[in-house]
């Protein structure tokens, strides 16, 4: 979840790039035979929502794909429109410039789209632009950043921030205990510090640790890119001579992170990264780095939303609850994935 980044191909102490929440001696080119982002199949619904129905079009924005996140994010929304007959799906061009994204969804409104997904670069600032569309009729599914103002939108669909925070916590709360160590020394790495997703991680993870009895020691952000990730990294493994445990919000700027722990030849720390990048979860199985889980932010919710905004347009409700019409929020649940399950998390996963 980051914004105006070039990642690949970073090259940091003659090591490249290496993975969302990874490194070592992983590449961060995509693995030909391996699992991708698409978006899986459609589960054929219970009551037939999946069947052919009204056509309806469907306009989204979203940032520029200039990660690993946002691309995925981007390939599953057209993947899955692709899985409907009944979907036209028009998506503008994708930006990081605000005015330009609220440019490209005032054509949507124009176009008397029958529903739009915004992923918005700032909740706060496009925050009128959703309005508009929502007076003139079009529902809005807001995805992961949140629109302010409740009647900018009719469903939000995103990650729990709060609950990636806590899982983190909790994870890396545990290994200190099973390991008999008090006072640790916990360093955190956050995306950007301003954003309020970045504060929900923030807090969701001091609560969790305050549990254990533990604090943050020291925190900084890294604005979701890698070549800050790294010189974060790198300033906060000088500061500290010896750390316990470290999280990283965000497996892209991880890649960076990454690097300059390996750049530094520290290993006596546990790291747990945020997102469930695919590079992260090889990192994982390969048990050979500080890296040993994440917790999942995954991209799969543009797929969702794009699932809500066809049922919505429609008419219609989710067939697997009591209710006729689509629920105003849903959270995906934020998940630990670790040497044990990552598994069954591949399928899920996306390149860095």
């Amino acid at each position: 979840m980051s914004d105006n980044v070039a990642r690949r191909g970073f090259l940091i102490g003659g090591l490249g790039g290496a993975a969302l929440l990874a490194a070592g001696c992983t590449s961060n080119e995509p693995v030909a035979s391996g699992p991708t982002s698409a978006a899986p199949a459609p589960a054929q619904a219970s009551g037939g929502n999946d069947q052919p129905g009204t056509k309806v079009t469907i306009g989204f924005s979203a940032p520029a794909a200039d990660h690993g996140w946002i691309a995925a994010i981007a390939k599953n929304a057209e993947a899955t429109a692709k899985q409907y007959t009944d979907i036209d799906f028009k998506p503008v061009e994708p930006t990081n410039d605000i005015n330009q994204q609220i440019s490209a969804v005032e054509t949507l409104i124009q176009a008397k789209v029958n529903a739009l997904v915004i992923l918005p670069n700032d909740g706060q600032q496009l925050n009128q632009v959703a309005l508009q569309a929502t007076e003139a009729g079009i529902p809005v599914i807001n995805l992961d950043r949140i629109f302010p103002d409740k009647l900018a939108y009719r469903t939000w669909v995103g990650g729990d921030n709060y609950g990636m925070g806590v899982a983190a916590g909790h994870y890396i709360g545990k290994q200190l205990k099973d390991k008999g160590v008090s006072n640790p020394v916990i360093v955190e790495i956050q995306g950007i510090a301003t954003l309020p997703l970045t504060q929900d991680r923030s807090k969701g993870f001091a609560d969790a640790l305050k549990t254990y009895g533990f604090s943050v020691t020291a925190k900084q952000d890294a604005q979701f890119t890698v070549e800050t990730g790294n010189e974060v990294a790198t300033s906060l493994l000088q500061a500290h001579k010896k750390i316990d445990a470290m999280w990283n919000h965000d497996d892209d700027q991880g890649v960076g992170v990454l690097a300059a722990i390996k750049e530094a030849g520290r290993n006596e720390f546990v790291m747990v990264g945020g997102a469930g990048s695919l590079n992260a979860m090889r990192e994982i199985q390969s048990g050979n780095s500080v890296l040993k889980a994440t917790v999942t932010y995954s991209p799969t919710m543009a797929s969702s939303a794009i699932k809500l905004a066809r049922l919505i347009a429609q008419g219609k409700g989710m067939s697997d609850l009591v209710e006729n019409t689509v629920p105003q929020s849903i959270t995906l649940a934020s998940e630990t994935i670790t040497k044990e399950n990552v598994e069954k998390y591949l399928a899920l996963g996306f390149e860095s």
